[in-house]
């Protein structure tokens, strides 16, 4: 697998730092893991093969997470490069993605569920644990929920030859959240503060390194940088509380795994 961080920031606009949004390439298919305003043009920047993108997987509904998703279809509908498509394009997503599409499509009558190609959206309810389902031929999808919003979950996602990715996206701390993230071989996490965090329902640094301690992952990539990481060494400042590898993301990072 490989992963691209097209959105390593937040809500705040950064002349750096892109909303949320990451590409994970594996030998099946792509995956757009959370897809901010920002994403659609990103993927473009990267050079990534966005008209032919398998599948989405929406975590929350807060719009520097999801508010680039109807623009997406828009684009995808209407772009020379994805009229001969055949191939789905798979949304799996937090409850209530298909309620904010709708919402979007009947303010204008954009028709974003009329695609040049099949679109399959599934929800998936916070209020259970659902059993793992595929989201690509050969990568499985398991989930939990996290303390963040109602419908916030967290993703891990295992291919055929074990390789784990577990996506926090927005938590507060929480040891669910990190056991869910047990070993797995990458684990993006959110960091949104340095210390003294404003709300419980995000991480500062000593929240993500004692999540990173408990779920012992083989590296942990440290995303959702709000403005005040400006200028602030975040790996030096991890391995004061974690020795484990702890990468600070940035746009443009491609991590193999």
């Amino acid at each position: 697998m490989q992963l691209t961080i097209l959105g390593s920031g937040s809500s705040v606009f950064h002349p750096q730092r892109a909303a949320a949004a990451f590409w994970l390439q594996t030998e099946n298919g792509s995956v757009l893991l959370d897809c901010s305003a920002d994403a659609p043009h990103r993927m473009a920047q990267e050079g990534l093969d966005w008209a032919n993108l398998d599948a989405i997987w929406i975590s929350h509904l807060h719009l520097d997470h999801c508010g680039g998703l109807a623009p997406l279809l828009f684009g995808m509908k209407h772009a020379p490069q994805t009229q001969s498509r055949q191939k789905p394009l798979r949304i799996l997503g937090c409850a209530g993605t298909k309620k904010l599409l709708a919402a979007i499509d009947d303010a204008h009558d954009y028709k974003l569920f009329e695609l040049p190609f099949p679109l399959e959206l599934t929800e998936i309810s916070p209020d259970a644990a659902p059993p793992p389902r595929e989201i690509l031929n050969g990568l499985r999808a398991t989930t939990v929920s996290t303390p963040h919003r109602p419908e916030s979950l967290a993703i891990r996602l295992a291919d055929a030859h074990g390789t784990t990715v577990v996506y926090s996206s927005d938590t507060g701390f929480s040891a669910a959240v990190a056991r869910f993230a047990r070993q797995a071989d990458l684990f993006l996490l959110e960091c949104s503060f340095y210390r003294n965090k404003p709300i419980q329902s995000h991480l500062e640094l000593a929240d993500a390194m004692r999540m990173s301690a408990m779920a012992e992952p083989r590296k942990v990539v440290l995303t959702h940088l709000y403005p005040e990481w400006d200028g602030i060494d975040l790996e030096a400042e991890a391995r004061k509380l974690w020795p484990g590898e702890t990468i600070a993301a940035h746009d443009g990072l491609r991590i193999e795994i």
